[in-house]
């Protein structure tokens, strides 16, 4: 029997643009004698719906083209859908998360997925009814399979994985001799998420007796990531087959003589890191309608990234950078943003801030008695910035994209209205060392970023002779202290920790504001850190 991986990327709600994807992928599969295709979690109505499930309307919408998808299939092939179905019971929750086995002329099979996901960007058991996964067993031209979705795989608990759940339900239920088990998933990204899946599905596939198809959904839903990157494992844990990451793929496996239409090499931290940033920004701009994007450019290492990022995601004549010099930014920084813009062949615009900034200065010692320097200033510069940045935005339909760090973010050391303004915040995940080790990475077949950019102090220039470090504790440490609070909420123990915590505690009301952050790690700031604004909570 020959299966085929249908590795694709469906934008939420479309549900007629998904169908038609989803019938390409098919014929793709027929054309190479596959007895079964497989798509992954949700690749019908997209994931994750969140909120959207309160409307039925787009359910009814999802099963009009459900009904169209299974009349319009080739003969003679087994199709697996995930898709969103309504609960028939008036008991508990409207919906199940499904698995639908399909093909021409026969009645649908419908599998509900049983663990349902609440924790970091998850929030299923809001609309989702758990299924019972132990009626997940089924045949399909003589062969044997055990169908689950997503979390069904991923109660195991021991040092390698911390289990949300007290019990594995999976271990429970009755084995029976089987060809393969099948897992549809849409897994979010984040950098070592493929060992964690290895070891659930390896863990799984031993309880079985049985290889495991693994099929990941792939592409990018606001600020979330699926790499994809599908495989198959034998019953010993070999990887037999593996799809292409952040791509869509279609791979194909005979379960009888395990012979495969090709392997994928797997591809280094920093290509990994790269190749899901410029995806994110990508599907964020396809899916949402924009065409075009800007930044500000300041002769620094994150602004620089970002545009190289930007360059990968939607090519240069559609990324435009502005130089906005103010009365404390150097020659060098300008000379660096126009070495930049050459080196990425895309567009600088130069606006001199000065002017506005003088005027500014003059209404509020006017109209608020403000003299002197102080943070007023500094912060009255950042938001010059962004308004003009916002102004392009107005003017070309332009989205802009902020340039912040992780780092930066955590200590508040940015500026509302300045350069938190934006509608994506491509590198907010990305700690200041993670910053310079990208940035080198693209520089290794040439320099793409400026070399004395990478190698000049960080600074914001909003006063004078300012350096980051000025403010903030040297990068290496508190690039360490952002990590470990942040992402495994440890207890304060060094004196860089101790610096942070209640800073970033008292810090959230800025995220709240932010543009929406590429999660790149295990827990970045963003849907997933549900952190309120007002506490006494100082540790």
């Amino acid at each position: 029997m020959r299966i085929a991986i249908a590795q694709i990327n469906p934008t939420l709600a479309d549900f007629k643009g998904n169908k038609e994807k989803i019938l390409d992928f098919v014929h793709q599969a027929h054309q190479r004698k596959c007895d079964l295709v497989v798509f992954p979690e949700c690749s019908l109505f997209g994931y994750h719906p969140f909120d959207l499930l309160e409307r039925a309307s787009l359910v009814s919408k999802q099963e009009a083209e459900f009904k169209s998808l299974v009349k319009s299939l080739p003969k003679d092939i087994g199709v697996i859908v995930g898709l969103i179905t309504k609960n028939p019971s008036k008991k508990g929750r409207p919906y199940f998360n499904s698995a639908a086995l399909v093909s021409k002329g026969q009645k649908p099979r419908f599998f509900h997925k049983q663990l349902l996901p609440t924790g970091d960007v998850f929030d299923e058991a809001r609309f989702i009814e758990p299924g019972d996964f132990s009626k997940n067993y089924f045949q399909w031209k003589g062969k044997k399979f055990f169908l689950t979705i997503c979390e069904d795989i991923w109660a195991w608990e021991d040092k390698k994985l911390v289990s949300a759940y007290k019990t594995n339900p999976l271990a429970k239920v009755p084995k029976k001799k089987i060809d393969m088990v099948i897992n549809l998933s849409a897994s979010p990204y984040f950098l070592g998420k493929m060992k964690q899946r290895e070891y659930v599905t390896t863990r799984t596939s031993a309880y079985f007796n049985a290889p495991i198809m693994y099929v990941n959904m792939v592409g990018a839903q606001d600020e979330i990531i699926f790499d994809g990157g599908s495989f198959v494992l034998d019953k010993k844990g070999k990887k037999l087959l593996s799809c292409q990451q952040f791509v869509e793929d279609i791979n194909v496996i005979d379960i009888k003589t395990k012979e495969v239409w090709n392997k994928n090499a797997p591809l280094s931290s920093l290509e990994e890191l790269r190749r899901g940033l410029v995806l994110g920004i990508r599907d964020f701009c396809e899916k949402v309608g924009i065409k075009k994007v800007h930044l500000g450019s300041s002769g620094g290492i994150d602004s620089a990234l970002v545009a190289a990022l930007a360059v990968d995601a939607l090519g240069p004549s559609n990324v435009t950078t502005f130089a906005l010099p103010g009365p404390y930014s150097s020659g060098d920084s300008l000379k660096l943003a126009q070495k930049l813009a050459k080196n990425l062949s895309v567009e600088l615009k130069t606006v001199d801030i000065n002017p506005a900034y003088e005027s500014m200065l003059g209404a509020l010692k006017s109209g608020m008695g403000h003299e002197g320097f102080s943070l007023v200033n500094e912060n009255l510069q950042a938001r010059l910035r962004g308004m003009t940045l916002m102004a392009y935005s107005n003017k070309e339909n332009s989205m802009l994209l902020t340039t912040g760090n992780k780092d930066e973010y955590a200590t508040g050391y940015s500026t509302l209205y300045g350069d938190m303004c934006g509608g994506l915040a491509p590198i907010g995940d990305l700690t200041k060392g993670q910053v310079y080790e990208l940035s080198r990475y693209y520089n290794q077949q040439g320099e793409i970023i400026p070399k004395e950019i990478i190698d000049r102090a960080p600074t914001a220039e909003l006063r004078a002779n300012q350096k980051d470090q000025d403010s903030l504790p040297p990068y290496e440490e508190l690039d360490k202290s952002v990590s470990y609070l942040v992402e495994k909420s440890g207890a304060a123990k060094t004196k860089t920790d101790k610096w942070l915590l209640p800073i970033l505690m008292k810090t959230e009301f800025k995220r709240w504001q932010a543009p929406p952050i590429l999660k790149v790690s295990p827990h970045s700031f963003g849907r997933g850190r549900r952190y309120p604004i007002a506490h006494k909570a100082a540790e």
